[in-house]
């Protein structure tokens, strides 16, 4: 892995110091970090990450991405603060599928656990 490489989520950071520390198992700062890494992790095909960033109580079992989707974009819309330990995330996320290109838009409810966060649930635009 190349240290310049830049985070697959558009912060301008580099992935190890973005998202890689996260996936490494650094505790996010913030909803908006978990966020950004959350998406690295579906571009990447990190199921693993994905599942141990979910609150327990939503969490599926188990997850299958399509390997063939190539996420392409992110933009971050707004971060809030909507309780001490509670924060929502409305992001548009840039997808490819062959052909196809698409984009998703999703406000999702992020929770602090521990000395970190989880991603909730979302709801789809």
């Amino acid at each position: 892995m190349n240290v310049f490489e830049p985070c697959d989520c558009g912060s301008g950071k580099t992935y190890l110091a973005c998202c890689g520390r996260l996936h490494a198992g650094q505790p996010a700062d913030n909803a908006e970090d978990l966020m950004r890494s959350r998406y690295s992790a579906f571009k990447r095909g990190d199921t693993a990450y994905l599942l141990k960033s979910w609150a327990a109580e939503t969490r599926p079992l188990s997850l299958s991405l399509d390997p063939a989707q190539e996420w392409t974009g992110l933009k971050i819309e707004k971060h809030e603060i909507t309780g001490p330990d509670t924060a929502i995330v409305r992001f548009t996320a840039k997808w490819r599928l062959g052909k196809q290109k698409g984009r998703m838009t999703e406000t999702s409810r992020f929770r602090r656990q521990g000395q970190g966060w989880v991603y909730v649930d979302g709801v789809v635009d």
